[in-house]
């Protein structure tokens, strides 16, 4: 069976966390470990309530202001500040352009309700043909319901799809459904092992370049 679709994660693949300084800043102040911001922030309970849409991710955020006994009026600054070592990856994103010439590309993100708006407002909505956002569809990886969803959005079968995550649960719940799935942790290795993929299940008859050479990190 041949592969029609390709699916990406975005935090940790597409949008990563290149530079910790900021987080670390941000801990120092409020007297707190790096480690217990982040939970703070990505696995406390209003998150997990904001992941599946069950609030929206400005009541996330309000909440994580009371934790750190601030007022409503830091919080914007607090948020900037939190995610100014994140970085795009620029190059990923032009490989995944090219790569829609030949495959349907999609998103399938575990994310507050201000994803999408986010992804439009960084001009780069155009590299996807679908976004599966856990807030929007009301469930989060690894649970195969947003993976069928996913797939149904892009009319694909999941032995014709390949996803990209930087989490092994995910990866896992992929996989459980059918998928193709890659555990993403570096750039490079990532697209070799897409290629792969893509190489061995092709019809004999087609003949394309090999994707993503031009796009390697030196």
């Amino acid at each position: 069976m041949t592969i029609q679709a390709v699916y990406f994660d975005l935090g940790g693949v597409i949008v990563r966390t290149e530079f910790q300084a900021p987080r670390q800043h941000l801990a120092e102040r409020f007297e707190m470990e790096y480690d217990d911001l982040v939970k703070m922030v990505f696995d406390s309970e209003t998150s997990a309530q904001a992941s599946l849409g069950l609030i929206r991710e400005q009541e996330h955020w309000v909440a994580v202001a009371r934790r750190l006994h601030l007022p409503e009026s830091e919080i914007q600054s607090v948020r900037e500040e939190f995610f100014a070592g994140d970085v795009t990856d620029l190059r990923l994103l032009d490989f995944m352009r090219a790569l829609r010439k030949q495959y349907k590309v999609g998103l399938i993100s575990n994310a507050w309700s201000g994803m999408r708006a986010w992804i439009v407002s960084k001009k780069f909505e155009d590299v996807f043909d679908s976004m599966t956002i856990s807030a929007e569809v009301g469930v989060a990886k690894p649970d195969a319901c947003i993976f069928r969803k996913a797939l149904e959005t892009l009319d694909v079968a999941p032995a014709e799809s390949v996803f990209l995550d930087d989490f092994a649960d995910n990866v896992d719940g992929a996989r459980a459904v059918g998928m193709h799935a890659i555990l993403f942790k570096q750039v490079d290795r990532a697209l070799e092992e897409l290629n792969q993929i893509l190489a061995g299940h092709r019809q004999p008859s087609t003949r394309v370049g090999r994707l993503g050479d031009e796009f390697k990190h030196e």
